[in-house]
C-alpha cells in the first residue's frame, strides 16, 4: 500500500492545528493587504482579516500560493511519502488549481491534483474523503479519479449581509447597491461547482434564510435524491467570524428543517469573504465517498 500525503489549502477551513491532528498538510492562502503579503492562519488571523476588510483605508485582495512554494512543499513531502493527493480550491474560483496541475506534470505522476470544483465546507469534505480512501489503500491516482467523478455533487448557498463588497468587487452597480440597501435586500449567492453566482434577492435575513433552506430542500429532492436515499449526503453550514449567536440560531433552524441529519459547521473561506464581506451565513451539502 503506497504511503500517500494529503495536501489542501486553507480555503478548506482546516486550520494548521486541525491539519496536524488529521495528519495532513494545509497550504496557507496568501492575501495582499495594501501590497503586503500575509498568510491565512500563519500571520493573518480571522480577527485581523475581518478588521482589515472592514477598514476602507485598507486594500485586501486574494492571491494564490507562489509556484516555488508549492514545488518546495511537494519535494519536502516526497522525502517521506510515495505520492501526494493535492486538493486545491475550485478551478472556477482561483487560478491556483490550474497552476498546481501544470506544476504536477514535472513530478512523474507522484503528485495527483484534484480538480473537483469545491471550496470551504465542501472542500473540507473532499479532504475527509481523501483520507478515508487513502486509509482504505487507494493510491493517489485512484483517489483523484474518485473525487473528480463526484465534482458536481455539491451545493452552496450564501446570504450576503451587506451590498458594499459586491459593489466594491464590481458584481453590482453603485445604483443597485444603494437601492438594495434602502430596500434591505439580502442577496443569496450560489456555488454550483464553478463560480460564485447570483441566485436570489430576499427582503431581510429571515426571507434569505427561507430561500436558502428551500433551495437545499429542492436539491435534496431532485439532483441529490438518490444520494439522500443511500445516506451519502453531508449537510453543512458556514459563517463569518464573530457571529456566535447568529450561528447557533442558524444551526438550530437547519437542524429543524432537516431532522435526523448531522450538521457540520465551519468558518467561511476567507477567499469567499473577500468578495462577500462579513456577516454571511451559508448552507451547503456534499456527497461523501463510501468504501
Amino acid at each position: 500500500m503506497p504511503k500517500t500525503a494529503i495536501v489542501t489549502d486553507s480555503n478548506s477551513g482546516i486550520t494548521q492545528s486541525r491539519a496536524e491532528e488529521l495528519g495532513i498538510t494545509v497550504m496557507p492562502m496568501p492575501f495582499f493587504v495594501n501590497g503586503s503579503c500575509h498568510y491565512e492562519d500563519v500571520d493573518l488571523s480571522q480577527e485581523e482579516f475581518y478588521r482589515l476588510l472592514s477598514d476602507d483605508t485598507m486594500s485586501v485582495s486574494t492571491s494564490q500560493p507562489a509556484p516555488g512554494e508549492v514545488i518546495d512543499l511537494w519535494k519536502k513531502l516526497l522525502k517521506d511519502y510515495d505520492e501526494i493527493v493535492h486538493i486545491p480550491m475550485s478551478s472556477g474560483l482561483s487560478a491556483s488549481c490550474g497552476t498546481a496541475l501544470s506544476l504536477a506534470e514535472d513530478f512523474d505522476g507522484k503528485v495527483q491534483v484534484v480538480n473537483n470544483h469545491r471550496i470551504s465546507v465542501t472542500q473540507y469534505q473532499s479532504v475527509m474523503d481523501a483520507i478515508t480512501l487513502a486509509e482504505a489503500g487507494w493510491d493517489a491516482a485512484a483517489i483523484r479519479s474518485r473525487l473528480e467523478e463526484e465534482k458536481q455533487e455539491s451545493s452552496i448557498y450564501i446570504m450576503v449581509d451587506s451590498l458594499k463588497y459586491l459593489k466594491k468587487g464590481g458584481r453590482i452597480t453603485p445604483a443597485a447597491a444603494m437601492i438594495g440597501t434602502v430596500l434591505k435586500l439580502k442577496p443569496v449567492l450560489q456555488i454550483q461547482g464553478e463560480k460564485l453566482d447570483a441566485f436570489a434577492k430576499s427582503r431581510g435575513v429571515k426571507a434569505a434564510k427561507k430561500t436558502m433552506l428551500e433551495a437545499m430542500h429542492k436539491d435534496f429532492d431532485t439532483r441529490f435524491a438518490g444520494h439522500i436515499k443511500n445516506g451519502e449526503m453531508c449537510l453543512q453550514i458556514a459563517y463569518c467570524y464573530g457571529m456566535e449567536a447568529e450561528v447557533e440560531e442558524w444551526r438550530r433552524e437547519v437542524e429543524q428543517s432537516f431532522p435526523g441529519m448531522a450538521v457540520h459547521g465551519d468558518l467561511l473561506s476567507l477567499s469567499i469573504v473577500c468578495h462577500t464581506g462579513p456577516g454571511c451565513l451559508a448552507i451547503a451539502s456534499a456527497k461523501k465517498v463510501t468504501v
